[in-house]
């Protein structure tokens, strides 16, 4: 066999890359009919990477509506927890008042009671220096001969003024 000499690799190897370089291009030309197919092969592949950021932008998205929503769960339970509370509390109050108007009553009865028992024209005089309305309400809570006893003993300016509250009395 003959040995090749080093100008005659090189040539070969010149060829052999030639061939390859040319076979490249020629598979490049196939595979793209027209400078328009490769435009539009290189738009898609825009397109699918602008897809992917998108898709992954949602995802971020996804996960901090999710974080969101979890919080506002924990609100909406902090919220209803409260309420719950407060609902507690207003029937404490609820309950104290109905046994304040309750234990109001039964002095202002027992109050009256004592007026009924006093003298008419002394406790014409103590009524007297009351407030119309708590007068109107003692008159209220005794007997009715007791009460005409006590107006017949005030003035008559001041028993029409107690006799007008006590008409128009409400109870509560």
């Amino acid at each position: 066999m003959k040995r090749i000499q080093g100008p005659a690799i090189i040539l070969c190897t010149l060829l052999l890359f030639c061939q390859y370089t040319y076979a490249a291009e020629t598979d490049q030309a196939e595979s793209f009919g027209s400078v328009e197919e490769r435009r539009l092969k290189e738009n898609i592949l825009q397109e699918r990477a602008t897809i992917r950021k998108e898709r992954e932008e949602i995802a971020l998205r996804k996960n901090e509506l999710k974080t969101l929503e979890e919080g506002v769960d924990k609100k909406l339970a902090e919220i209803d927890n409260k309420l719950e509370e407060l609902q507690k509390l207003q029937t404490k109050i609820q309950a104290l008042l109905t046994e304040k108007s309750a234990a109001e009553k039964k002095r202002l009865k027992d109050l009256a009671g004592i007026y009924q028992k006093m003298m008419p024209n002394k406790a014409a005089l103590a009524l007297t220096g009351l407030e119309k309305t708590l007068a109107a309400d003692l008159l209220a809570n005794m007997k009715v001969k007791s009460a005409a006893k006590i107006l017949d003993e005030i003035s008559k300016q001041k028993a029409v003024e107690l006799s007008t509250s006590f008409s128009t009395l409400q109870l509560e």
